[in-house]
């Protein structure tokens, strides 16, 4: 059971701790209602013996009010259970959220981390977290409360007769000695079903990536069979964790019902020979099992914690992943306008690759000027740029900007004095003119038009609507839509660099010429990464990760190739 106490978990609780105290508040005042509860029905049952009226030819005296007082009391429950229930779940909210933060956060620091995918992200980031109900809002409320309900139910009792307390005594840690058995190897199981339902849900989204391409040679009814053994591995694991929670719950129930019929069979036996009073008797069986059940609420809720638990360990993780290696420092980098960045012999090689993906990468991005990165695929060009805007460090070399360390400068300051555009650009759900703006939220109506139109878009309309991740729009559209958004930025933004990943790949030669004047007119230094010939006409300078593609552009701009 210690393995469901995670460190890294009770640290985000203490965001939370008024709420967890709260909760534990209600289970005292919960355990004093049913110690009154107790009381109450055990004087009101004795005394209808003591009085040996049972054949009820009328109203017992005090009767009335034992009734009136125990319906209080049911109804002061059920109060404390329903705010005990919403304090523990505003509790796991909060945590939740925190985690979620920290996760998305963590991604963004290093956000061509492929080491998690965006499909087992996503089933972390949602359903794998939303499992943390059961920690926070079931497992650890109830983990405090057993910590110190069984005991104020054993002084009592043990204030009422040391023999009953002596048996809760010695079968209460009994219950734990077995839970903690059979949370071991529940543990491992559901580590390996979180395992198994990522690894269902990568290839699920795996195959809705290609379905179009396994349609269009015909192997879209082969993936079946794949599917489906995937699926069944996922109902496999599923059932075990669900056979083991159904006898571990029996054998809890089991070991707590066995230790109550001692106490019942000593009481009861005592009783007969009059060395116990009725009341006392009654009392001490209304409260017995109330020392048991918080402690085997924790065995219940132990599983129901365990896929929350799963999901914090992948969580943590990637969070940690990302704090052991931080890019960036807390140097403010200065105005852009009129600043060199340097490539010094920068080169990249990623753990466990056989090559380098970018090998002594030199060359200098000048303000005003346009610098293309030209060569054939895999030599390195988006891997440069990755370096530049932070998301890569370099393994040997180093990027200066204004003669300082790139990896010195404040990440955050850094990004917002860029303006990027990407091959596959990302677009969010609501209008064109929503995206645009997404490069200076304050644009007017006439500046998110003129930035469409500087961007080649002049037939797009700023109000027509996207849906998730561009659909809606081709490909074409979608680079003038981002391309129109760096504009922005630099315009009304205050970013001094232009990063350009194909921006007029799939555009036509008209389109392609208004984008690439809207390029040279922005007035700032760019990086340009394109096979295009006319965007490759406006660089001032070319610059070769690797061999060059042949044939190669020439034209009226120095040529520069360095290895």
């Amino acid at each position: 059971m210690a393995g469901a106490l995670d460190k890294r978990l009770l640290q985000r609780a203490t965001a939370t701790r008024g709420f967890l105290v709260a909760v534990a508040a209600t289970g005292v005042l919960n355990a004093g209602c049913i110690i009154a509860q107790a009381w109450l029905i055990a004087h009101a049952v004795a005394g209808v013996f003591d009085s040996g009226r049972l054949d009820f030819d009328g109203p017992l005296p005090g009767f009335a009010s034992y009734v009136l007082a125990i319906i209080a009391i049911f109804v002061l429950r059920g109060g404390l259970s329903w705010l005990n229930s919403w304090l523990a779940h505003r509790a796991s909210a909060a945590v939740k959220s925190t985690l979620r933060t920290e996760l998305m956060t963590a991604r963004l620091v290093r956000p061509n981390d492929t080491s998690t995918s965006s499909s087992a992200l996503i089933h972390l980031a949602t359903q794998g977290l939303d499992a943390l109900d059961g920690y926070f809002a079931k497992y650890l409320p109830q983990l405090v409360m057993a910590a110190f309900i069984p005991l104020l139910m054993l002084a009592v009792v043990l204030g009422q007769d040391w023999v009953s307390a002596a048996i809760i005594a010695v079968t209460l840690p009994l219950i734990p000695l077995f839970m903690i058995m059979i949370g071991r190897h529940t543990q491992a199981q559901v580590r390996r079903r979180y395992q198994v339902q990522t690894r269902l849900a990568n290839h699920f989204a795996d195959l809705i990536t290609g379905l179009p391409t396994l349609q269009v040679f015909g192997r879209a009814r082969a993936q079946l069979r794949g599917l489906r053994l995937t699926e069944d591995a996922s109902r496999t694991e599923t059932m075990k964790t669900l056979r083991i929670a159904f006898l571990s719950g029996g054998v809890l129930e089991l070991l707590a019902t066995l230790s109550v019929a001692l106490v019942a069979v000593s009481v009861g036996f005592r009783v007969v020979d009059f060395q116990l009073d009725l009341t006392t008797a009654l009392f001490i069986l209304i409260l017995a099992p109330e020392a048991y059940i918080p402690v085997r609420a924790v065995g219940v809720h132990f599983h129901d914690s365990a896929d929350g638990t799963a999901a914090a360990e992948a969580a943590f993780g990637i969070i940690e992943n990302s704090e052991r290696s931080p890019v960036g420092g807390h140097v403010a980098p200065g105005d852009l306008a009129g600043v060199e960045i340097e490539f010094d012999q920068v080169g990249v090689r990623y753990p466990g690759a056989d090559r380098a993906s970018l090998e002594d990468l030199s060359c200098t991005i000048r303000p005003g000027e346009v610098l293309a990165l030209v060569g054939r695929s895999g030599s390195g060009k988006s891997t440069a740029l990755n370096v530049l805007m932070g998301f890569i460090a370099p393994t040997s070399g180093a990027v200066r900007v204004g003669g300082v360390d790139l990896a010195e400068l404040d990440m955050d300051a850094w990004r917002r004095q860029l303006a990027w555009v990407g091959q596959d650009p990302g677009m969010l759900r609501g209008t064109i003119a929503s995206n645009v703006r997404l490069g200076f939220p304050a644009a007017t109506d006439a500046q998110v038009r003129a930035s469409l139109d500087r961007a080649g878009g002049q037939a797009l309309e700023p109000a027509r609507p996207i849906a998730d991740d561009g659909e809606g729009l081709s490909a074409g559209e979608r680079r003038r839509v981002a391309l129109a958004r760096a504009l922005l930025r630099i315009e009304l933004g205050g970013a001094r660099l232009l990063v350009l990943d194909e921006p007029t790949a799939g555009l036509d030669q008209a389109t392609e010429a208004v984008a690439v004047a809207a390029v040279r007119a922005a007035g700032v230094g760019a990086v340009v990464v394109s096979h295009r010939p006319a965007l490759l006409a406006l660089a001032d300078e070319m610059v070769s990760p690797g061999p060059l593609p042949a044939p190669t552009y020439t034209g009226e701009h120095v040529e520069k190739v360095d290895r």
